[in-house]
């Protein structure tokens, strides 16, 4: 593609132009900030009332009362029933999968004894109640409802709610399949900002959970960010990324249809390629060129390469893991020859994708993993969404009379010091 941005490791000036391609400001503008909060503020002091009004407004959907927001468990089994047997019996298996993966993630109870009586460990609980968004109407993600849900119920979360919006009363089967297969409590047709300030709050109809997660629109994420406090959030999320680290030998076809994957998102989205082999880097360019015009999405893709996306070249691998680390990607495929050799290399990555026949796609499905991931250089400190999400951790400690004295001491000294007489003097109580 003619107009997508090539830049050379060796230029003086790549690494600030590497920045400045890197850069993304998710913050909303004032009006949509004004327009969310309006909406929460409604929502938690009017309640159902706000909610009836937003939904007709919003999602041009009649509704005489809260209750007819609910979607019934029935109409979920329905919905599983009534979709294609292939795409049933594919939701079904990526779903194990995706369960198998999460089970080993469990945080488990401890705890150990000192040698003068004190018990010290940590209680591990889930969260008990947690809320869903799902982006409805022609935008349906299922395999978003299997990613957040299911390591949710792994955890053993009591109450899983579902959100989601149904626009013109438009209700999408598969996603409805997927919260059955998922094991989604209970699921009301409402989405927005809405949908959020009602789990945050709680309303007559919706109860209040502890933590939201799921995917959404700029109105969802600032509403998201705005109730974070009240309860808990899994991430602000910024558009899709992949970066591709090839050593020259992959099909070039398969590397730019791995870039399509990510550009086809919008126009947002950020697909980079990392290479050694200047002469690899062209005939990617042919693929994508030759590609992107049988593409029912190219005119996204197209805008995405443009604005967002790289071909760079680099010294030798070394380096393209060094341009990665940098970039810190939410999905990076290493199409190489010997991907274990790098991997340990790797420092900032939300997935990692090792070998030349392991595309991006199967994590997006199917391969386990959760696709839910840090984007916009956030894997330097963030991590995939998984059962620990749903998990809380309680220090537990249990002094005997004998370490009562031991610790108190020491407890008191400190205590003193930082000019805190009642923490001394609780401390000295205890003294033998």
């Amino acid at each position: 593609m003619k107009d997508m941005r090539r830049l050379n490791a060796s230029d003086p000036t790549f690494w600030v132009e590497l920045e400045r391609l890197l850069a993304w400001e998710s913050v909303s503008d004032d009006s949509i900030n004004n327009t969310v909060r309006e909406i929460v503020n409604a929502v938690r002091i009017r309640g159902d009332e706000a909610l009836i009004e937003f939904t007709r407004r919003f999602d041009r959907c009649a509704v005489e009362h809260a209750g007819r927001l609910e979607i019934p468990r029935a109409k979920l089994r329905e919905a599983r029933a009534s979709i294609p047997a292939d795409l049933r019996t594919s939701l079904e298996h990526a779903a194990s999968r995706v369960r198998a993966y999460h089970e080993r993630q469990r945080l488990e109870s401890w705890s150990y004894t000192e040698a003068d009586g004190t018990v010290l460990g940590q209680q591990v609980t889930p969260l008990d109640r947690v809320g869903l968004y799902v982006p409805g109407g022609k935008a349906a993600y299922p395999s978003s409802v299997l990613m957040n849900a299911i390591p949710a119920k792994v955890a053993g979360v009591q109450e899983l709610i579902m959100v989601v919006p149904t626009p013109d009363g438009v209700v999408n089967d598969m996603v409805l399949a997927a919260a059955d297969i998922a094991g989604v409590d209970r699921v009301f047709a409402i989405g927005g900002a809405q949908a959020v300030a009602a789990l945050a709050y709680g309303t007559a109809t919706i109860p209040r959970v502890e933590k939201i997660v799921g995917p959404g629109n700029i109105y969802v994420a600032t509403a998201k960010r705005m109730v974070f406090g009240q309860v808990g959030i899994d991430m602000i999320a910024g558009p899709s990324e992949i970066l591709v680290i090839c050593d020259g030998k992959t099909d070039p076809a398969w590397v730019a249809m791995d870039l399509f994957s990510q550009a086809e998102h919008d126009e947002d989205a950020q697909a980079i390629l990392v290479t050694p082999d200047a002469a690899f880097i062209d005939r990617v360019a042919a693929e994508i060129e030759r590609l992107v015009a049988t593409m029912p999405r190219k005119d996204i893709i197209r805008a995405s390469l443009a604005s967002r996306g790289a071909l760079i070249q680099v010294r030798d691998l070394e380096q393209a893991v060094e341009v990665s680390n940098f970039v810190a990607p939410e999905h990076l495929e290493l199409s190489i020859e010997d991907p274990a050799q790098w991997t340990s290399k790797i420092k900032h990555a939300g997935a990692i994708f090792m070998g030349r026949y392991t595309c991006e796609a199967l994590g997006d499905y199917c391969a386990g993993p959760n696709h839910v991931l840090p984007t916009s250089r956030t894997a330097r400190f963030s991590s995939p969404l998984g059962v620990y999400d749903f998990q809380k951790r309680s220090s537990i400690i249990h002094c005997s009379p004998v370490s009562a004295t031991t610790l108190g001491q020491v407890a008191a000294a400190l205590a003193d010091g930082e000019g805190l007489a009642a923490h001394a003097q609780s401390a000295r109580y205890r003294i033998r």
